[in-house]
């Protein structure tokens, strides 16, 4: 079987690359091919994944507009050459789109329920949308609900090993505490209603954090000169090593906020978004993922106001026992999920049979409950 999986951000290099090695392994063959954004071309090339391009994502309305266009024009000239019998994605409006121009299903796997504008745009091609059970929306007879994370597709302990080589990176020793903070761009059109830090509240934070140990900054914008000696210099692959190693994670970042704590480091998340008229958390307006993370798990913590954030990254930094506490209940956590990996290969090997074997399993339960 042929398979074709779209790349448009480094994230989904990730979780993409352990079930693109299980289909290869099982003689399917695979077509990546991915928009350039950021170090997404040189993950590919880290994990030796062979890749075609599509061309660059634009940052303005307009430019994405015109994007959307091009790309779909690209995508579709390699579909027709490849033939793939299945495309799969993380909710890519291209994919969807093509898919459906060449008559062939789209899977995609998504996570992120204020996608408003990339959801509304590929939603409607999309024949199956995998997401995580925590998952806020209800897509209806399109969504298959899996009990796991996208990040435990690349993190859990069957598929991640960390590297303590990344501290000789950091130039550290396996005792010294060093923080990781992390910011993004917000140039998403899903990041529209949302801010993270002030650009004066950083060093304030810096000069905090750093009464408790090294600060590394890795960062989508460009840092100013006073922050540049802050900048993470290691491979790009071998952040989650660093995450792991870290004693705390303080940043905007929701992905890597999630990554952190299911490594068992600590993590605290800033991020303001206006929801429904009202400033809030991203965990209590609409993500499912950090919602399940900070209410039901009590794992990491996400705010809306950048100095309650700060507080609370210090009085975890003060504590001894947070990172080995954190590990003892992420193990818990990992007990009650499921390999993710495994079902997105399963998934689409078996597709369509997958699908219905999930409606009809959904169905049985609905009907018992009615009986009950």
């Amino acid at each position: 079987m042929k398979v074709m999986f779209e790349i448009g951000h480094p994230a989904h290099v990730h979780h993409f690359k352990n079930t693109i090695w299980n289909l290869e392994k099982h003689g399917h063959k695979v077509k990546i091919v991915f928009k350039e954004k950021d170090i997404t071309q040189y993950l590919l090339d880290a994990y030796g994944l062979k890749y075609e391009k599509l061309g660059r994502n634009y940052n303005s309305l307009i430019g994405k507009a015109y994007g959307l266009i091009e790309t779909d024009f690209r995508l579709f000239k390699i579909a027709r050459r490849f033939k793939p019998a299945i495309f799969v994605s993380r909710g890519s409006p291209y994919t969807a789109h093509v898919s459906k121009l060449v008559n062939k299903p789209h899977i995609a796997f998504c996570d992120t329920e204020h996608a408003k504008l990339n959801d509304m745009l590929a939603y409607p091609f999309t024949d199956v949308i995998c997401t995580p059970s925590c998952f806020k929306k209800d897509l209806r007879n399109k969504q298959v609900r899996y009990n796991g994370y996208h990040e435990l597709a690349y993190l859990h302990p069957n598929y991640f090993k960390p590297d303590p080589a990344v501290l000789d990176d950091l130039g550290l020793s396996k005792d010294d505490k060093f923080i990781i903070m992390r910011l993004i761009a917000w140039e998403a059109t899903h990041d529209i209603r949302s801010r993270g830090f002030s650009k004066d509240f950083i060093e304030k934070a810096i000069k905090s954090l750093e009464e408790y140990g090294h600060v590394f900054i890795t960062s989508e914008r460009k840092l100013n000169r006073n922050l540049e000696k802050y900048k993470m210099q290691i491979p790009p692959e071998k952040i989650h090593s660093a995450l792991y190693y870290a004693s705390l994670y303080f940043g905007e970042g929701g992905t890597m906020a999630t990554e952190s704590t299911l490594l068992g480091t600590p993590a605290v998340h800033m991020e303001a978004i206006l929801f429904h008229g009202k400033v809030t958390t991203v965990a209590e307006a609409q993500h499912g993922v950090q919602n399940d993370l900070v209410n039901k798990y009590k794992l990491s913590y996400t705010f809306a106001d950048q100095y309650q954030a700060l507080d609370k990254a210090l009085k975890i930094l003060q504590d001894e026992s947070a990172k080995e506490n954190l590990k003892k209940k992420v193990e818990k956590l990992l007990k009650e999920k499921i390999d993710v990996t495994k079902f997105m290969t399963d998934f689409i090997e078996r597709y369509p049979e997958s699908y219905y074997e999930y409606i009809n399993s959904k169905k049985r339960h609905y009907e018992s409950k009615k009986t009950s």
